[in-house]
Parts: structure tokens; sequence; C-alpha cells
């Protein structure tokens, strides 16, 4: 029995529940990151096994066999080819789903064949009675040359089987089910000569795979006989897959029986509804209408008291610490910054629930099925549409997950239209914007203003993107069109552990990434905001008195005015100040472009940065929220509402269109391997967020 940490391979095909049995063997001991040298997201977690015994899982992206299509499929076959690298596991453990066994065994027999001890779980055996299928596990264990064990990652069940056969992974046989050598006797055979201490079936997705190994043997293979071409090669592969399938059928003839007669279609009835021509677009607009007018009703009680509770702990820290740099640095730079993200976690909480709700129902697939109908019309990919609906999330993983096009200018033209979705990034700058301008009534008696604008907004940028993807289209005369095929995985009540896991991971990464980045120019704000050069900021109250002889004011106007002078003549009044003659056509006050500026380091940035900035402008210690600051914030020279409603459409159109993170241009820099897309991207995203705010401010002041 092993006495070190086993190295566990989570391996399976799309949509086999894989994450949930991730889930329920790990819990809450889960990272997420990348692959090293790779922007492939992985997730790792640690287990506790029976005679405390301890277990590293990783958990590989989805694949359906190793012949590798794209960059997420070539990270599982380079793991289990490099025996060299330090997350080789102990033992595989191939997750499949008890109603697609046929298909799934197809990458458990490659597995086999690399002769990596290896467990077969069978998955969703909850469904077993209601399908009418049955399996003989003996016959199966026997065929497979392996051990099984069923489970429902739904209810929890069969966990520990997997955990008792993880264990006890030295006494896994590594015997093949078959040996794919059989396709061509003669090649297999000179390659055996030739490599003796090589494993025959390594050496085969050696040649046939373009990926990087970590070893020599293909560069020394290339040199040989053993080269085939393309085609030769492609021909051998679909005649191994023919031979697995073969044997896949001739077990699964004794080992499986399926009863027709119990065999249901309600998916299929479902189907024909929410992939419609016609509903399934109504049905979809009906959840959307209903996501975001849950975002603004659901959130704003608990919004409400984590605003109110950072404008205390400001007051409280102002009021209680020793006077003194410091203290300012905390009250007026770090707690109003940190709480200008911190208010938007329910409503960040809110919108990842309602996503992940939809991924683990099957819904998000049919979405997904549906708007492939749209894109092909814009000139994109239909393999387009994933980047474009996971950009709600994030836009880097979504540019990341173009790889899947074969084509380069499709892909290239989903890459520079992503971030026009609207990401989640941007939510906290629409939030605190709709709730200072955009009234809070109901339509209809039904439907809120605001959940409607918000909703309004996603649409706007989905319809920047496509419409953008057509005239590239146009430009780069894209001719090739690649063809989606997408699985639609069976219809499951949404499991509250993945649900609740996802939740919490994707709000912590929003909060923790925004978090780091905020503090850091909560800091810098504040420091240009309360040091300035010469006179004028030194002798702020000198001159204040100066200029206000003729009129009477209370000590706290007088106070209020003092630090008002000291902030335009601030470090940061001065640069705010300088590029103030460019937005203001667009509305817009040196504050706002301070703002907007400190912004384009992550969008969120945006709140954060004008509590930094009300804060340090204003003497009044009262515990003023954050959004009662930027209401009562008026133009001196018009004595208006700095946030009124032209004001307020204008920035709103300007981040539902401007490219706003230095992070997505990297990412695209990446991907592009030019600086030229990136560099287009910036200017011609911000160039007509620009025109666009330009024309609202002035049709609507």
């Amino acid at each position: 029995m092993a006495s070190h940490t086993i190295k566990i391979a989570l391996i399976g095909n799309p949509n086999t529940g894989k994450t949930s049995v991730f889930n329920q063997l790990t819990g809450l001991n889960q990272q997420v990151g990348n692959y090293p040298g790779i922007t492939v997201e992985r997730k790792v977690g640690n287990c506790r096994l029976p005679g405390n015994i301890k277990g590293a899982i990783i958990d590989l992206p989805g694949t359906y066999s190793l012949n590798a299509s794209s960059i997420d499929e070539n990270v599982v076959i380079e793991l289990l080819l490099n025996r060299n690298d330090k997350d080789f596991p102990d033992v595989a453990v191939v997750v499949t789903d008890v109603e697609n066994l046929k298909r799934n065994l197809l990458l458990f027999t490659q597995i086999k064949d690399l002769e990596i001890p290896t467990i077969l779980v069978i998955n969703m055996a909850d469904r077993m009675q209601k399908k009418g299928i049955t399996l003989d596990i003996p016959y199966l264990e026997e065929q497979l040359k392996t051990k099984i064990a069923v489970v429902s990652s739904r209810k929890g069940t069969g966990i520990d089987k997997i955990k008792d056969l993880i264990v006890d992974y030295e006494n896994l046989s590594t015997e093949p089910c078959l040996h794919a050598s059989t396709i061509d006797p003669d090649y297999f055979n000179r390659l055996r000569q030739a490599f003796p201490s090589q494993l025959l079936y390594k050496l085969w997705l050696v040649i046939t795979q373009d990926v990087n190994f970590g070893i020599s043997e293909k560069k020394e293979l290339l040199g040989t006989s053993f080269t085939k071409t393309r085609s030769e090669l492609k021909r051998l592969q679909q005649k191994e897959t023919i031979k697995r399938y073969q044997f896949i059928n001739d077990v699964l003839k004794v080992g499986q029986t399926i009863d027709t007669s119990k065999a249901n279609d309600l998916r299929t009835r479902l189907d024909r509804v929410l992939t419609h021509k016609v509903f399934g677009y109504v049905i979809f607009f009906g959840i959307l209408m209903l996501i975001f007018q849950s975002i603004f009703s659901w959130s704003e009680i608990p919004m409400d008291l984590i605003d109110r509770g950072f404008a205390w702990l400001g007051t409280y820290a102002s009021e209680h610490l020793p006077q003194g740099k410091l203290t300012d640095l905390i009250a007026e730079g770090v707690i109003p910054g940190i709480g200008g993200i911190v208010i938007f976690i329910p409503q960040i909480a809110f919108l990842f629930l309602f996503i992940s709700v939809l991924e683990e129902s099957g819904y998000m697939s049919r979405v997904v099925f549906l708007m492939d109908k749209i894109m092909k019309r814009f000139g994109l990919s239909g393999k387009s549409v994933v980047p474009l609906i996971s950009g709600t999330a994030c836009a880097i993983p979504a540019i990341m997950a173009a790889r899947n096009i074969e084509n380069w200018r499709e892909r290239l033209i989903t890459i520079l239209v992503t971030p026009f979705t609207t990401c989640s990034a941007r939510l906290p700058v629409y939030a605190i914007i709709i709730a200072l301008v955009i009234p809070e009534k109901a339509i209809a008696g039904i439907f809120n203003l605001q959940g409607l604008t918000l909703m309004g907004l996603y649409l706007l940028g989905f319809g920047g993107a496509i419409l953008s993807a057509y005239l590239l289209n146009k430009v780069l005369h894209t001719r090739h069109k690649s063809f989606f095929v997408a699985e639609m995985p069976n219809y499951k009540l949404p499991l509250f552990k993945n649900v609740a896991l996802n939740v919490v991971e994707k709000t912590k990464a929003f909060i923790t990434g925004a978090g780091k980045i905020i503090l850091a120019l909560s800091i810098i704000i504040w420091f240009l905001g309360s040091h300035g050069p010469g006179e004028r900021f030194d002798n702020a109250r000198q001159i204040v008195a100066e200029q206000s002889k003729a009129g009477l004011m209370t000590p706290e106007q007088m106070e209020n005015k003092v630090a008002a002078y000291q902030l335009e003549n601030s470090y940061i009044g001065i640069i705010g100040k300088t590029i103030e003659p460019v937005i203001r056509p667009l509305g817009y006050d040196w504050k706002i472009g301070i703002a907007i500026v400190s912004s384009f380091a992550a969008r969120e940035v945006f709140v954060g940065t004008l509590a930094t900035i009300y804060n340090i402008g204003s003497s009044d210690e009262s515990e003023a929220t954050i959004k009662e600051r930027m209401n009562a914030e008026v133009n001196p020279a018009t004595g208006k509402k700095v946030f009124n409603l032209a004001t307020g459409v204008s920035l709103l159109l300007f981040y539902a269109f401007a490219m706003q993170c230095i992070s997505t241009l990297a990412i695209t820099k990446k991907e592009t391997n030019s600086w030229k897309w990136p560099l287009i991207q910036l200017f011609g995203m911000s160039s007509f967020a620009y025109l666009v705010s330009l024309i609202a401010y002035q049709l609507l002041r």
C-alpha cells in the first residue's frame, strides 16, 4: 500500500459529471490555476483517503479521445506521455456517463494502452433504473481489465469505493484491453524492433500528435522510415477507432442491458421547445429578464448593508485612530477603495449563481445551439458561440476558448470582438450608475426599469460583438466556414454543492483579483490627492479665506471649500484637469476622468477610485455611502448634479463599448502573437465608445 501522496489524474469526456466527482472527492480543498507555460485553466485538489493517506487530484480538461484536436486536449496527452512530469499520475480515474458508456469507453481503452493503473468510474447511477439500464460489473471488469466504481455524484454514493480503489492502485492491472497494433501489424512490428525500450502505443501517439511531450522521440522518429503522410496517419487512426468500437460493442452486448420500454422522451420534448426557432429565443429572453431583475431586487438589501458598513468603518477609523497620514490613508484611501468593490459581491454572486444553474441543468448547451444560428449570419464560426457566451464571466478565458476554431481568420475575428460581451467586471460600474440615474420603478407593475436597463446593456454588448464581426468579416474576406458540433447533455437538477463551489470560487477570484489592483490604486490615488506641488496646495486655507472675504461661511463650509480647493490643486487634480478638455464633451468632469483612466487596469476600479477621490475631497465626517456621495456631487459651474441622466447614459455606453482592460489586451497579444491586433482592438473599440457616448450626451443633456 502506498505511503506517499498518491497523484491522481481525473479524466473523462465533457458532460460526464467529472467536475461533480472532483468536488465530491476534494470539497473546498481545491485551487484553480493555469498549466505551466500555457493559459489553459486547471483544477487541483487534495483529498483524504482511507488509512490516512493523502491524494493529490488534478482535474484534466474534458477530452473525447487521445487524438487531440485542441490545446485543452493536448494538455491531457502531454501529461500522460511524460513520466518525468511532476504531475504524472500514479493512477488515472476515468469518469464515464452510464447513458453514454459506449462513447466514453473509447478514451478509457486508449489510456489503458498506456499501461497506467486505471480505474473506471461509471457515473449517474441514479438514472439507471429510470432509463432501464443494468450492468454486469464482474463481466465488465474482466473484459476491460480494471476495477469499476458505480457512483452517483449527485447523491454522493460510490465515492468511498473510488477512494478504496485509489489506495489499492498498485494492484490494478496495467494490461491493455486490446492491442491497437493489429491495425497495421508490419508497421508496428518494425516500430517495436526499432524502439524496444519504449511503450508501443506511446510511440504511436508521439507520431500522430502535434504536441510538446518534453521528450526527444518525435525528432528521432521524424527522420526514420516510420514517418507517414498525414492522410496515411488519418486512415490508420480511423482504423484504430473502428477497432476500439468493435471491441466496446462486443463487451457491452453482454455487460450492459437497456430496457427501451423504460426510456422516456422527456428530453426530446423539452429540446423541441427550448431550441425552437421562435419559442427558444422567447424563453431565453425571458430567462435573461428574470436574471437581471433578480440581480437588482435580491441584492439591494445586502448591498446597502455593505455600503453603510464601510461608510461607518471609514468614519470610525477617522475618529478613533491617532491623527496622522496613516489614519488618513486608511480612512480616505484603503477603506473607501475596498468598499467600492466589496459592495458588489452580492450582485456578482447572483450573476455567477444563475450562470452555474444554467450550466448545471444542461440548458446552457441549448443556448449555445440557438446562438449558433445567429453567428453564421454575421460571418462568425459556430464555435465562436462559446467564447461570446463565456465572455459574460471574463473576456480572458473567453478569448482563450477561441483556440478551438480551426480557421485563423474566424478565430481572429472572435478574439477581436469578444471584449464587447459584457463581463462581470463591468457589472459594478453598471450597477452604481444605473442606481443613480435610472428611476427605481416598475413597468406594467412587473418589470423593474433598472433591471431592464442592465439587460439592455448586456444585449447591446452582444449586438456590438456580432456587428463588429460582420464588418471584420467583410474586411478580412473570410471564406472558409467551420462547423460547430456541440454535445447536448441530459437535463438534470443542478447539484447544490457544485453550484455553491462554483459561485464561491468565481466570486473569490473576482474579489481577490480586483482587490489587489484596487488596494494598490487606492493608495496611489490617495497619495496623489493628498499632496500637491507649489503654494496653491500648501497655502490652500489662506487662498480660500482671501477669496471668501466677502461671503459668510460656517466653519464646516470653510473646511469643505479648503478640501475641495486642495484636491483640485493636488497631483491628481492637475492630471484630471489636464485630460478634462478631452472628456468634457462626454459630460465628464476631471474626477470621472481620473476614474476612467485608472479603470484601464480593471473596469471595476472605476467605483473604488471615485470612492477614494470623494472621500479626499470632503471634510464631511458623516457616514455617507459612496452612492450618496456620488449622488450629491454637483458641478460648480452649473450647480447641477454631475451624475444626471445624460452623463449616466454616456458613461454606461462608454463602458459598454470601450476596451478598458489591460489584461484582455495582454491575452489578445499572446493569442495573436502580435501587438498589431490588440492595438487595433484598443483604438477601434475606444474610438467607437467615445463617439457613441458623445452623441448620447449631446442628445440627452
